[in-house]
């Protein structure tokens, strides 16, 4: 079932930095719609430590956090490199699809770059929402336009930019069409 209510058109995902929870108030300054959590190195009791404070800008601005998945309003999402993948992870109870790498990406080295055309079948075949990821830049993102895609998932396009407010307006901006699309479901 899709979740209508969430807007996915600007989906943050943190980097590791000394000051992130600053990052992410900015992030959200900017006008992110959703926030991943991702320390991949570190211990649970950091993560905990990290996201706590996190998790309170991310429910004073009405924004999900994907550390918040569970419960009731569980947030599930998982990768789809092909229409099969797609179709499985739905039929498994997946709430959103993460497709990519759609460009080339710094963030993920090994990444396979997913063609357009099957971005575009991956978002025709499934009702859940579609988030497109990997190498997504201000530039690049008007290419993703006609896809059919619910938003785009970003890591250094925001928190790898000097002024992580002014990189998330402006993806906020770039992702208007997106936004459009969620309102109209």
């Amino acid at each position: 079932m899709q979740n209508t209510s969430i807007n996915y058109s600007l989906y943050a995902i943190t980097a590791p930095a000394a000051n992130l929870t600053t990052q992410v108030q900015q992030a959200i300054d900017g006008g992110i719609t959703m926030l991943q959590i991702r320390e991949k190195n570190c211990t649970t009791k950091r993560l905990i430590e990290l996201a706590y404070p996190i998790l309170n800008l991310c429910r004073n601005a009405g924004i999900p956090c994907i550390i918040e998945i569970l419960g009731d309003k569980a947030i599930i999402g998982t990768s789809a490199h092909n229409v099969a993948e797609a179709v499985a992870a739905e039929k498994a109870g997946a709430t959103y699809l993460g497709c990519g790498a759609v460009f080339h990406t710094s963030t993920k080295h090994d990444a396979t770059l997913l063609p357009y055309a099957v971005l575009c079948d991956i978002r025709k075949a499934v009702c859940i929402p579609v988030v497109a990821i990997g190498g997504i830049t201000a530039h690049n993102i008007p290419q993703l336009y006609s896809s059919g895609i619910d938003g785009v998932a970003v890591v250094s396009a925001v928190f790898g930019q000097p002024d992580v407010t002014r990189a998330a307006r402006e993806l906020h901006e770039l992702t208007n069409p997106f936004q459009k699309k969620e309102q109209r479901l």
